[in-house]
């Protein structure tokens, strides 16, 4: 069979988006595990993951995430924006709702965060601090800005669903650039007793008023140039323990570039969400001649590049790795 696909990135995190919408493809879930595997595979094609974008009968569109082991996220933050631009493109929506596996969310294009690049705004909902929803397996019902004794002896954790879990811990220079984050993003992603289904591990550092470094390891996928809903948990638990403000920016930079968010705080509800704003930026479309039985043998027929895309956040890029290299 011949497949369409669109190579997009939201802060570096990289995705291959597959049609669904407007095409006639269909899968099973075994296919869709297979393809993520062997597409995603860095030696050959390569992507943090697939978003299979899908028609919906609750919502203008469906986005369903498969990460590059193969494994299913319930939530992407960067690939619902990358999602949005798709789908905005498809539709000729500028405002639409978006069925994920946990809730349907507002996604819009808004202004740019850098000029000429594509941005779209995306709600990052439900919210949970109740250790169950991740599940973390301790004695106490929510963990904020508290030790975890089992993981490390002196960092203060926090645990969220966005709903993807994430364990996330404000560190200085020097915990950042020792090798601390991979050895316990390592502990906690392979079989332990504190997260029996893995976590997505986040090393946040201040950089100065209103402004964060996050570096994420996402389970299923290892260190990533950015992820979008650890970026908008980050901005929620510095918010918790008074660091920055609700509804008020954060600009949150990542190895990948950087993303703005806004934290929400529902009195009547007792809720929060998040607005995640950044770019979504088309790479490049490929023809791909795939046997669903054995797609890791897909053919390359045709790619063609977004270079005007690409050569435009690379400018973004260079210029948020100039600002880090004085304030990390």
């Amino acid at each position: 069979m011949i497949i369409e696909g669109l190579k997009i990135h939201g802060s570096g995190n990289d995705f291959l988006i597959i049609d669904e919408l407007t095409t006639n493809l269909t899968f099973t879930e075994q296919e869709r595990e297979k393809l993520a595997k062997a597409l995603c595979d860095r030696g050959r094609l390569g992507a943090d993951g697939i978003l299979f974008v899908m028609k919906s009968e609750q919502a203008d569109c469906r986005m369903r995430v498969f990460n590059a082991d193969g494994s299913e996220a319930s939530m992407c933050g960067n690939g619902l924006r990358c999602v949005a631009r798709y789908a905005n493109d498809a539709l000729g929506l500028d405002k639409m709702i978006v069925e994920t596996m946990k809730a349907n969310l507002l996604v819009e294009k808004t202004k740019d965060i850098y000029k000429g690049i594509p941005t779209f705004k995306v709600e990052i909902s439900p919210v949970s601090f109740n250790v169950k929803d991740l599940p973390l397996i301790i004695e106490r019902e929510t963990l904020q800005n508290e030790p975890l004794p089992e993981l490390h002896s002196s960092l203060l954790f926090s645990a969220l669903a966005v709903p993807n879990p994430h364990l996330i811990t404000l560190v200085d220079s020097e915990i950042l650039q020792s090798g601390l984050q991979a050895d316990l993003s390592a502990k906690v992603n392979q079989p332990n007793e504190l997260f029996p289904d893995g976590v997505n591990v986040s090393f946040v550092k201040e950089l100065e008023p209103g402004s964060i470094y996050v570096r994420t390891y996402e389970r299923g996928v290892g260190f990533t140039n950015a992820c979008g809903t650890a970026m908008s948990a980050s901005s929620l638990v510095t918010c918790s323990i008074g660091l920055n403000e609700l509804e008020r920016e954060i600009s949150v930079y990542n190895n990948g570039g950087k993303v703005k968010c806004v934290v929400h705080f529902d009195e009547k509800k007792q809720t929060y969400s998040i607005d995640l704003i950044g770019n979504a930026t088309y790479e490049f479309k490929i023809s791909l001649k795939i046997d669903k039985n054995q797609p890791e043998q897909f053919v390359i027929l045709e790619k063609h590049k977004f270079e005007e895309e690409t050569s435009l956040y690379a400018k973004l890029q260079d210029e948020v790795q100039t600002y880090l290299q004085t304030t990390l």
